[in-house]
């Protein structure tokens, strides 16, 4: 087993229950971790034989441009199609909201959704 860490993949995106968040957009913070069976990989030095993590980014650009309004949902979205790639045997996936409109100062608001096959 091995794990393939995207971490702090940065998109603007449209998400959040609040109607300013539809039209003003917000900076997110993406990362993923994608546990895979890395045995055949390591001795074949193929990218057939591994997870793409090419792949992987498309699918975080793709998912963060629907919107909606919950980062849970998006982060979910995310964590499935990730799980629907070749080789892919589990999935954690982070979604980070780095500014929101509400008065309170926050180090870190984000979400943490893991799916297995």
């Amino acid at each position: 087993m091995g794990v393939i860490s995207i971490e702090g993949v940065k998109v603007f995106a449209y998400h959040g229950d609040l109607p300013e968040e539809a039209i003003l957009g917000g900076h997110f913070l993406v990362s993923v971790w994608v546990t895979t069976n890395m045995k055949k990989v390591i001795k074949s030095d193929k990218l057939k034989d591994t997870v793409n993590y090419v792949k992987i980014i498309e699918i975080i650009n793709k998912e963060m441009q629907i919107r909606s309004e919950m980062i849970e949902h998006v982060a979910g979205r995310i964590a499935k199609k990730i799980l629907s790639l070749n080789k892919v045997e589990a999935v954690k996936v982070e979604l980070e909201k780095k500014n929101s409109p509400i008065d309170v100062s926050f180090d870190k608001i984000s979400v943490v959704v893991e799916d297995t096959n």
